[in-house]
């Protein structure tokens, strides 16, 4: 190549460079225009802050936003709430089962529901002693569990001291007739007779109250003077008709006073004794109705009121007790069989959901809200009351409010995950 050529060469690419550098100056300029421009029109459009000092119409109050900035606010609004909530689509909603409850004011009952037991009415229970040492020479009643009325006799009792004191009685009775019956004799003979009459009398009288004191029956007293001879032996009687429930009294054995013989037990009545846990407790009280029914008698119910609550703890299970009292005809309720016992209580109108609802973390309770369009927010609740699958709600919702019954625990997992609820 000559050097002609090449001078050429280089004043071309020297022409093409011009060119290229006016180009590029041009268009930065028209940009620099352009945005002068733009920021001369919103300074235009902006209005200019009040002198220090003044006020408005509302009396410092902020200058009200301004219709393209309210938009702008109402966006920034929604999109913090839309980061407060979790979305979960309808269709996905659908497939994955979720439920939507409306909290609302609804009645509240809870049914305690318990095991008892049938015992004896403590109350109808007579237990048979003696007031005197002696031996049984005769048994009348000779097994446990036998039916007696009230005044049959049980056992025969022989006592020597018993039989000193009849005739004793005895002596005295004699000693008092034959002091009425002497006469003449004068003054001081007739004074005499008096006094050892009325001693007689007195003694007479003390000899037999003794007697009665040892339980002695005025029927048999009045055999003894009858017949003018001891009875060997006392007899001792039933005190109340029913069942005899425990029996230590045995032919021969030797007795001594306030030995326990026999207890008779009257099951015309009987107790029903059931346990309630400890959380329980504040819900019974006196003259609640429950419905008591057998296992082995099914369709067959009982109504009955609670008469007493225990006033005592089992530590071991951590249970009181509740006696119910109910008739027994025919003796069909035995002591010691089963019962099933549910106890109906009215808490009252309360604001409610489902007890599926509410998600319990350990320490605190959380509520799904759905505020549509398939977003759900998370809100603490403080729950109260429970009953039959429904939870009172106490704080952080209204009558009215939406939230997820069923599924939550999967909205949970995917607030979890996108840092929702921590």
């Amino acid at each position: 190549m000559n050097r002609k050529n090449i001078i050429i060469i280089a004043v071309a690419l020297s022409l093409i460079a011009g060119l290229l550098l006016l180009g590029f100056t041009r268009i930065g300029s028209g940009i620099l225009r352009k945005n002068a421009g733009e920021k001369m029109t919103q300074a235009a459009s902006t209005p200019a802050p009040p002198p220090a000092g003044h006020q408005g119409h509302g009396g410092g109050a902020p200058p009200a936003p301004s219709q393209e900035q309210q938009p702008q606010a109402q966006q920034e609004q929604a999109a913090e709430e839309e980061a407060q909530t979790v979305e979960i689509p309808t269709d996905k909603q659908q497939l994955i089962g979720v439920r939507i409850a409306v909290a609302a004011v609804q009645p509240l009952r809870k049914v305690v529901r318990t095991v008892g037991r049938i015992e004896y009415d403590e109350r109808k229970i007579a237990t048979v002693t003696t007031k005197i040492e002696g031996w049984i020479e005769r048994l009348y009643v000779d097994y446990t569990g036998r039916y007696v009325k009230k005044g049959e006799p049980l056992a025969e009792i022989y006592s020597p001291e018993l039989v000193a004191t009849q005739q004793e009685y005895l002596n005295v009775l004699k000693w008092a007739k034959q002091g009425s019956a002497a006469t003449g004799g004068g003054e001081v003979t007739s004074a005499l007779s008096r006094m050892f009459s009325k001693d007689a009398e007195s003694l007479h009288e003390a000899v037999r109250q003794r007697l009665r004191l040892w339980d002695i029956s005025e029927g048999q007293i009045r055999k003894i003077e009858e017949t003018g001879r001891p009875i060997r032996t006392m007899a001792v009687f039933s005190p109340v008709s029913g069942y005899v429930v425990q029996k230590t009294a045995l032919q021969g054995m030797r007795v001594m006073p306030g030995e326990r013989l026999f207890d008779v037990a009257d099951l015309s009545t009987v107790w029903v004794v059931a346990d309630i846990y400890e959380y329980e407790l504040p819900l019974i009280r006196a003259g609640q109705t429950a419905i008591i029914s057998l296992s082995y008698s099914p369709g067959k119910t009982f109504t009955a009121k609670v008469d007493f609550v225990y006033p005592t703890l089992a530590g071991e299970t951590r249970t009181a007790k509740m006696r119910f009292t109910i008739p027994n005809p025919g003796g069909q309720l035995k002591p010691q069989m089963f019962t099933n016992v549910e106890v109906k209580i009215d808490l009252g109108r309360k604001l409610a959901v489902p007890e599926d609802a509410v998600i319990n973390t350990g320490t605190r309770r959380i509520v799904y809200v759905d505020k549509g369009e398939g977003y759900f927010e998370p809100r603490e609740v403080t729950t109260g009351l429970s009953a039959e699958g429904i939870v009172e709600i106490i704080k952080g919702l209204k009558a009215g409010d939406r939230v997820a019954s069923s599924a939550n625990f999967l909205i949970d997992s995917e607030a979890r995950l996108k840092g929702i609820v921590k």
